[in-house]
């Protein structure tokens, strides 16, 4: 199956631009990115990799990478209540702790967390 990566992490579009398929968004936060997926899953992609993967809480990075299918089919009930659940969890992380207003050198380290954990999802599926 093809896949797109949504993201924005800017390491991760750097890494993955002339590879495969990137819907970069830059200009949107945690919370943005999953809402954003969540309307990708409604137009008929499937999510192939989960929203809260690895163990960095919502409210302490603002880079999420996740990758969907390419192509689209009929709606993925099971990826929207992944997605529905864990924009929640997101909102509820962020109203108990909002996200710090991290140095350059914290931001880094999140991007190449976020990196990777989607270059093993990749590595496991077989694209390079």
């Amino acid at each position: 199956m093809s896949s797109i990566i949504v993201t924005n992490n800017p390491y991760v579009y750097e890494k993955y631009k002339d590879k495969m398929e990137v819907i970069y968004k830059d200009n949107l936060n945690y919370i943005q990115i999953l809402e954003f997926l969540r309307d990708k899953i409604h137009e008929g992609h499937q999510l192939l990799t989960h929203p809260l993967s690895g163990s960095v809480k919502p409210n302490e990075t603002p880079y999420k990478t996740i990758m969907i299918s390419k192509e689209k089919g009929n709606l993925d009930q099971q990826g929207i209540l992944i997605v529905e659940e864990s924009i929640a969890t997101a909102k509820k992380f962020q109203s108990n702790k909002p996200t710090p207003d991290w140095t350059e050198r914290v931001l880094d380290d999140f991007r190449v967390i976020d990196l990777s954990l989607i270059e093993n999802v990749i590595d496991k599926l077989g694209h390079k």
